[in-house]
């Protein structure tokens, strides 16, 4: 036993001085959502270690188990963050013997003193789950514990030795082959970026009662396999291993980048535009601020220092009434008259509102006066029932707008003419008769 803790102490050394060899920094994380590409996903990797029959209940065909090397390889292909597919191959020696008594006196009754098995191979294929990225509290997974199952198959060759040392081959000394389950479960330490220490322990089951070349019972047997070993991710050294990987921490690392990013961009651009803003509060406060009290910022104020309690204009300035004295006017009977000749005279186009050149010289007389005396003048259109409501609206406003139009033409004021269309609604007779209808059609003036 102490032969064989020294065997397994060296391997341990050994492999401790590899990893110190190519031990490196690890680089950041990948970013959020990157795809798988982005990591290393195969692996393999060598172990060594302790290998034992095992007692989990009851009682094992013989008393005192005795522990030697083992040694496997690993093949592994990670498919999510927590989950990947591992090939395991495992081979060494299993030893034990009934040099101890059962308990309580009880000698071991076997026709056999000790045994020895030679496994040559012990290939399996196990899903590999990595805790770590379930335990969400995480922030780096440099310690990752994980559990193993699968299913495999395996092949040996049994020496027993009876009572008085005779040695016999199980079998006739050919190869047995049995089906065994793999349980087991680890711990992985992250050295590198491309380096992973492993230690791990697995329980083998085997569909069989023979590893041991003795039939003892209604229990299978059944092995251990303690180890420690090296496993290497394949790919660029600048790539994280995918198993090391923690989505919530990364989902994190990017809140925090972006949120330290954007608090960045806006500092520097605080301070980039600092003076800037200074100058705007300036401008602001003068737009706020009205030093003689008079309603007019100073920044529109172009007549700063009013006295209190009188009246401004927009610009600030004081309002200085003028009085005007109004002019009256009279419109006399001669007035009248050429306004009555131009609208006795006033002919459109047959329902248009275009004048007719007849018209013009009693009209020109009209603008003359507006010119001359000041007046100011209302037009009021009006038409006959003939046709819509709408257009004969239309029509009669029309209508009116020609003649102030005419009429400014010729030099009259037009903020002192006034053009109104009222359409049908004013009759002056009936509109039942040709020539009620023609006194219908008409242009109201009126002076004032």
């Amino acid at each position: 036993m102490k032969t064989q803790f020294l065997k397994f102490s060296a391997l341990a050394l050994v492999l401790m001085t590899t990893v110190r060899t190519n031990a490196q920094e690890n680089p950041g994380r990948p970013k959020l959502f990157s795809p798988s590409s982005s990591f290393n996903t195969w692996s393999v990797g060598i172990n060594g270690g302790i290998l034992a029959p095992t007692i989990i209940s009851g009682k094992n065909d013989f008393t005192q188990w005795k522990a030697d090397i083992g040694y496997g390889v690993t093949i592994k292909n990670q498919l999510l963050p927590a989950l990947g597919i591992q090939a395991d191959f495992l081979a060494g020696k299993l030893k034990a013997d009934n040099s101890r008594d059962w308990g309580n006196g009880m000698a071991p009754v076997s026709p056999y003193s000790s045994f020895e098995t030679r496994v040559a191979y012990a290939t399996s294929l196990s899903g590999n789950l990595t805790l770590a990225n379930i335990y969400w509290m995480n922030r780096e997974n440099v310690v990752r514990p994980y559990m193993t199952a699968g299913y495999g198959l395996m092949g040996y060759k049994v020496t027993v030795k009876d009572q008085s040392g005779t040695q016999t081959k199980f079998n006739a000394g050919e190869n047995v082959e049995e089906a065994f389950i793999p349980i087991g479960f680890g711990l992985k330490f992250s050295l590198s970026n491309s380096v992973n220490l492993d230690l791990g322990y697995k329980m083998n089951f085997v569909d069989g009662d023979n590893l041991d070349g003795y039939r003892a019972g209604p229990q299978n047997d059944k092995f251990s396999y303690t180890h420690i070993g090296l496993e290497f991710a394949l790919g660029p050294k600048s790539k994280t291993q995918l198993s090391s990987y923690n989505p919530v921490a990364a989902l994190q690392d990017d809140y925090i980048t972006r949120n330290a990013s954007l608090q960045a961009m806006l500092e520097a651009d605080r301070a980039k535009h600092a003076a800037h803003m200074e100058e705007m509060n300036k401008e602001r406060m003068r737009f706020l601020s009205d030093s003689d009290k008079d309603g007019v910022s100073d920044y529109f104020d172009k007549c700063p220092n009013t006295p209190a309690g009188v009246q401004v204009d927009g610009a600030g300035c004081e309002i200085k009434a003028t009085v005007v004295n109004p002019v009256k006017v009279v419109v006399t009977e001669e007035d009248r008259k050429v306004v009555a000749e131009a609208i006795r005279n006033l002919e459109f186009d047959f329902a248009k509102s275009t004048i007719r050149s007849t018209s013009f010289p009693s009209l020109n007389r009209v603008a003359d006066l507006l010119k001359t005396k000041d007046f100011s003048l209302k037009l009021a259109g009006h038409t006959d029932n003939i046709g819509s409501n709408a257009a004969n609206m239309k029509l009669s406003k029309d209508r009116a707008e020609s003649v102030k139009s005419y009429l400014v033409s010729q030099g009259a004021n037009p903020s002192r003419i006034e053009a109104t269309g009222y359409g049908e609604s004013q009759p002056i007779a009936s509109n039942k008769t040709a020539k009620g209808r023609q006194q219908n059609r008409r242009v109201e003036f009126t002076l004032y």
